[in-house]
């Protein structure tokens, strides 16, 4: 038995569930967010709480239970709070900046690098921290993912592209390896 998918839903003052046919459609103060909702699961509504339930006990609707629990969860998280993700650049002479709407990184290849926002997704720069916010959790992870892509954090010196707060273990330099002698010369 799931033990995630018997958990109830409280929805929140101010935001709505509408379930029709397989459409589910979760809104809030700060927007809408649509999915479709499996046949084979259930969803039972009783004031401000949510219960999801399965209409048989096959493996299928049971793998769905929980998934769907949180699904719904996250969303209506997303339209009254909003889902964030932080990431900081490190390194010597790397850059971000705003340039309306677009993200530029400037991360010592030959040209600047453009990230464009898909629609729902808003950046924040400060200094070299960039905030990406949104309402749905998903696209708020994967865009977050696609910036870090472009340069990830390197194993010897640590720059690059990382989440806020990751800590990158480094890797010892060939001289580390090597011993003390070999670093300062032969004699």
């Amino acid at each position: 038995m799931s033990k995630i998918g018997q958990k109830p839903i409280v929805v929140p003052e101010g935001s709505r569930l509408v379930l029709r046919g397989t459409g589910l459609s979760v809104s809030g103060p700060l927007g809408e967010i649509n999915f479709d909702f499996p046949p084979e699961l259930k969803l039972e509504q009783k004031e401000n709480l949510v219960m999801i339930g399965r209409k048989s006990e096959g493996k299928k609707e049971k793998m769905l239970h929980g998934t769907f629990r949180q699904l719904i969860a996250n969303a209506l998280k997303g339209v009254n709070q909003g889902w964030r993700k932080d990431l900081e650049v490190k390194g010597v002479g790397f850059r971000v900046r705003l340039e309306g709407e677009d993200l530029i990184l400037t991360l010592g290849f030959s040209h600047p690098v453009k990230v464009s926002p898909t629609k729902g997704i808003k950046f924040e720069v400060n200094e070299n921290k960039i905030g990406v916010w949104g309402i749905d959790k998903a696209k708020v992870g994967l865009i977050a993912d696609k910036i870090k892509r472009i340069y990830p954090p390197d194993a010897y010196k640590g720059k690059g592209i990382r989440y806020f707060g990751e800590q990158v273990i480094l890797k010892p330099g060939k001289a580390a390896k090597a011993g003390v002698g070999a670093a300062g010369g032969a004699k």
